[in-house]
């Protein structure tokens, strides 16, 4: 059922904890509902959010915020190796990956407890331990906003990349995700080769996708803070990519730094690391600061604005360009 509030509080819609109100703030239940809204006319801007997970408001939002109560997933179609499960926008993305997991279907067990809905995973193409939302999603279905037509984007039309996808470019604030399509395994190929993740699962028995799954959320859970505690959206910052000649500039100065080759032939850089390297690491100033325990995330230790957690963001960013000639750029998405 359509449900539809005036100056609605986001308290509880995004994961910094930033007290705002949006203008109007609509949920739907099915593609034909927010065709219908959408033809009725909804105040602008809009904004369609999931959990608010990646997000950081400035101030109250002064159009329409949209959110998604398609839930469930259903197999469409199924073949030696591979099935494909198309979900509803609004389920819960941990929900999605601890289903999967019980029917036996790998793929999405590295990407655990992030924090999120399913339609944020296709925008985002969220990723952790070697894996990306992208590497599995086979279709995202979606409603344009300006006229409430239907399209289906392919998995090459979404044009994934590293913490990016057309949903973030020309796509950008265009349509409303309302199902995705992912492409899953029967057979396991697992990704181990990050954070000790091998050894980790060897000590444990035998590798199994809800036994990986267990030990991503104990790796995580031991590395990032309790959102319903300590505000915060994940990863604040993208890991900066340099050119080889960049790195091997800071390598020079840096042995220890670590670096990553890229499809493209450039090197990407641990954010975490130069900014454990600047001395940011558990450092606090007024109610924001960074987390003890993972150098890449921000918090809000209670009663900090969007104004206040962005301002000492950038200071971040200047203090690591001015050591490493590197500039970050935010993962999380600062709306004004």
């Amino acid at each position: 059922m359509l449900d539809r509030y005036s100056l609605y509080s986001l308290l509880g819609h995004n994961t910094f904890g930033i007290d705002v109100k949006a203008a109007q703030f609509v949920e739907f239940d099915s593609e034909e509902e927010l065709i219908n809204i959408i033809s009725s006319g909804i105040q602008k801007p809009v904004l369609t959010i999931g959990a608010g997970s990646n997000l950081l408001f400035m101030n109250d939002f002064k159009g329409t915020v949209l959110h998604s109560r398609i839930y469930g997933a259903e197999v469409i179609a199924e073949s030696g190796n591979d099935v494909l499960l198309r979900v509803g926008s609004g389920m819960n993305w941990d929900n999605l990956i601890a289903y999967t997991v019980e029917m036996g279907w790998q793929g999405l067990e590295n990407l655990s407890i992030i924090p999120g809905e399913v339609g944020a995973s296709a925008v985002q193409n969220v990723g952790a331990y070697g894996v990306e939302a992208g590497d599995f999603i086979e279709r995202v279905d979606a409603i344009a906003l300006c006229d409430g037509s239907k399209r289906c984007f392919s998995k090459d039309e979404c044009r994934y990349s590293y913490r990016n996808s057309i949903f973030k470019m020309e796509e950008k604030d265009k349509y409303v995700i309302t199902y995705v399509t992912y492409r899953l395994r029967k057979k396991p190929e697992y990704v181990l080769d990050y954070a000790n993740l091998r050894d980790l699962v060897a000590a444990k028995g035998a590798l199994t996708p809800a036994l990986l799954r267990e030990v991503i959320k104990e790796v995580r859970s031991a590395k990032l803070p309790d959102v319903s505690v300590l505000g915060s959206a994940g990863s604040f910052f993208m890991n900066p990519v340099v050119s080889r000649e960049h790195a091997a500039e800071l390598a020079m100065q840096y042995p220890q730094m670590p670096q990553y080759d890229t499809a493209d032939g450039r090197k990407k850089l641990s954010a975490a690391w130069l900014i454990d390297t600047c001395g940011w690491k558990g450092k606090k100033v007024g109610n924001v600061g960074v987390y003890k325990s993972q150098p890449l995330v921000i918090v809000n230790y209670g009663g900090a604005t969007g104004k206040e957690i962005l301002d000492f963001s950038m200071q971040i960013v200047a203090s690591v360009k001015e050591k490493f000639g590197v500039t970050l750029v935010r993962e999380v998405n600062v709306i004004e």
